[in-house]
């Protein structure tokens, strides 16, 4: 998957010969303050943002190539791109912890009851997974998208089309026997749930994740200039438009401050009681295995890697103009969120910086 075939990378990143911030690796927060500060001057875009939690105690630091906003970096909902999907997967652990779902139901069956679901049909742990056998996106998405490609290619691709595309797929492979990175997979299994559920996209992940977690700055549209970042393009200078997602909104529409960002990684290091204190704990159990010797193993939420200490669990997300890395490793009781707001290049320094502190922390 490249950033040239859509806008949204998200899958593992390749982080060959990437080395950390060169600072020393102290427990004191004054050593904290300079790894972060590392690694946001090692990120050439308008804005960045790193904030890390340790045991609950917060750092962030930011900057960037342009002048401070009037409002706080920090402060600014950030577009996640295919960091959203985190999001998604946890509410699908907690609809079928509750037992409303199991993961079983034939997606099609959700979206067109009258269909017959047919012999190995899509179900919902496939689409979450990214073993549908579903394209990168639907075939006629590019057609549809060209004429605002460098603007808004999803707006112009509403809900009722990424359900028609779906039910309409012939697939080639019988689904879960290849792993496949899919946003259109992502997509269907929001409409698939606010099928089953009875209630729209907007208010199903509110209600049951960002309301539970007290993310009172995380939202799924756009506001305005004092409450949302401006992303850039590759020129690191040219603002773009705010994301609008169409049919899209479970693979990419939420957005959030790096502070709300830390709220909902520490839930997943220490789930608090509450509804959703099994689905925090079943997003980190392995649920796949691929490659070469296994070596990449994915929940239903996170890419897994291995660290000296313990598991890392991280996921990224580009839009056309901002990027974003979610990670937490619950062997150290660390959380990072780390944003930028200009978009993925060949050779960006942004995810292996991220990915890399995080790591070798």
């Amino acid at each position: 998957m490249t950033a040239g075939a859509h806008p949204w990378p998200g899958g593992p990143p390749d982080l060959t010969d990437v080395l950390p911030p060169e600072v020393p690796q102290t427990g004191d927060e004054e050593a904290v303050r300079r790894r972060l500060d590392a690694a946001v001057e090692a990120v050439d875009a308008p804005d960045v943002v790193f904030a890390l939690s340790r045991h609950g105690r917060r750092t962030v630091r930011t900057g960037g190539t342009a002048p401070p906003p009037p409002v706080p970096r920090e402060r600014l909902r950030h577009e996640l791109g295919s960091a959203s999907k985190t999001f998604t997967g946890l509410l699908l652990a907690h609809l079928t912890d509750t037992g409303l779902l199991t993961g079983g139901e034939p997606a099609a069956a959700l979206l067109d009851p009258a269909r017959r679901p047919g012999e190995d049909p899509v179900t919902l742990a496939h689409l979450i997974t990214h073993t549908s056998g579903l394209p990168a996106l639907p075939a006629d998405f590019f057609v549809r998208a060209l004429p605002s490609w460098r603007t808004n290619p999803y707006a112009r691709y509403p809900a009722e089309r990424v359900v028609d595309a779906f039910l309409r797929h012939r697939r080639h492979r019988r689904p879960g026997t290849r792993w496949h990175y899919s946003n259109f997979g992502v997509a269907v299994l929001g409409h698939a749930l606010t099928a089953a559920t009875a209630t729209p996209w907007d208010d199903l992940l509110t209600g049951r994740v960002l309301g539970p977690l007290g993310l009172s700055e995380t939202t799924l549209v756009p506001d305005g200039p004092d409450t949302d970042a401006t992303g850039h393009r590759k020129d690191g200078t040219t603002p773009v438009p705010p994301l609008a997602v169409g049919g899209f909104q479970a693979a990419g529409a939420v957005r959030a401050t790096a502070h709300d960002l830390l709220t909902f990684l520490e839930a997943h290091l220490d789930p608090p009681d509450g509804p959703l204190s099994g689905a925090l704990r079943a997003v980190r159990r392995p649920v796949l295995r691929r490659g070469l010797g296994h070596r990449h193993v994915h929940t239903v939420a996170w890419f897994q890697h291995p660290t000296e200490r313990g598991p890392m669990y991280f996921h990224g997300g580009a839009t056309l103009g901002q990027q974003a890395f979610l990670g937490f490793r619950p062997d150290i009781g660390t959380a990072l969120a780390a944003l930028c707001t200009r978009r993925f290049r060949a050779r960006d320094t942004f995810v292996p910086t991220a990915y890399a502190l995080l790591a070798e922390m």
